[in-house]
C-alpha cells in the first residue's frame, strides 16, 4: 500500500488543489495499488506544523509525503504529474 501524507491548512487554495490531484490519482490507480492518504491539518493540530517543519525543512502548506519521501508542495506535485512521474511514485513500494 501507498501512503501519502499531506500537511495541509483547511483554506489554502494550493492545499485543496494538492488534495483534488491526489484524490484523482487514488480513483484512477485503485485497480494497480491500494493509495492511503493522510490528511494533516496544523491549524487543528498545531504540534504537527513543528513535526512537519522538522521533516520538511519548510513552513509553507501543503507539504506532501509519498511513502515517506518529502515531494514538496503543489508546485512539486504537479510537475510530476506533468512529467508522467507521479504514478511510478504512488506505484506500492515493493
Amino acid at each position: 500500500m501507498s501512503k501519502i501524507t499531506v500537511y495541509r491548512t483547511a483554506w489554502c487554495p494550493f492545499c485543496q488543489r494538492a488534495e483534488a490531484l491526489l484524490r484523482q490519482k487514488q480513483q484512477q490507480l485503485h485497480l494497480l495499488t491500494a493509495i492511503e492518504i493522510n490528511i494533516i491539518d496544523i491549524e487543528q493540530q498545531p504540534a504537527k506544523r513543528a513535526e512537519m517543519q522538522q521533516l520538511s525543512g519548510r513552513t509553507t502548506v501543503p507539504q506532501i509525503f509519498i511513502n515517506q519521501q518529502a515531494i514538496g508542495g503543489c508546485d512539486e506535485l504537479t510537475a510530476l504529474e506533468r512529467k508522467g512521474l507521479l504514478d511510478g511514485l504512488l506505484q506500492a513500494p515493493k
